[in-house]
């Protein structure tokens, strides 16, 4: 059974080691706060004037303003800066912040479209790091699509056995 490292990297296209690349040296050291909030920003602009509601829906119980600061936050502290994401909404812990959403690869696909416009406009971004970013965010965005399909492969078996003991179990005698 592939783990969800595994699919990720199959899905996305991008091997662990490429979409870990991040990690080999502290890029918010090298890009400032600054250039994550402006990615973010400019990021949850595109999401919430997405031509397709579908998609636009799945932000719709979050403030603009409130996605653009998770976002940052994790990204700052994912990236080499401070925690500031842990220490105002504990671990980030993903798959299960994820959870609510229907992260499918047509989801996943769109999110990456954004992201991918918002950074090629982000100035303040230098080509090695956007491509470093990229494929940690094309890594990730399947890596949370393998996820919710397990937690959907998950409900449907809990729903199978509960049916199937309702099945089988007797009529309760009036």
């Amino acid at each position: 059974m592939q783990s969800l490292q595994e699919k990720a990297s199959a899905w996305s296209g991008v091997d662990q080691a490429d979409a870990f690349a991040i990690d080999e040296f502290n890029l918010f050291e090298k890009l400032g706060l600054q250039s994550f909030i402006n990615l973010s920003t400019n990021f949850y602009t595109r999401v919430y004037d997405d031509e397709e509601e579908w998609f636009r829906s799945m932000f719709s119980n979050s403030k603009k303003e409130d996605a653009i600061q998770n976002q940052y936050e994790f990204f700052v502290q994912r990236m080499g800066g401070p925690p500031l994401y842990s220490q105002r909404k504990g671990h980030p812990a993903l798959i299960g912040r994820h959870r609510p959403f229907p992260v499918t690869h047509e989801a996943a696909e769109r999110w990456l479209q954004h992201m991918q416009n918002a950074i090629d406009e982000s100035v303040d971004i230098d080509q090695d790091s956007k491509v470093k970013m990229m494929n940690f965010f094309r890594h990730t965005a399947f890596f949370l699509v393998a996820g919710n399909e397990l937690k959907n492969q998950n409900q449907n078996q809990n729903n199978q056995v509960a049916c199937k003991h309702a099945a089988n179990k007797p009529a309760e005698e009036e």
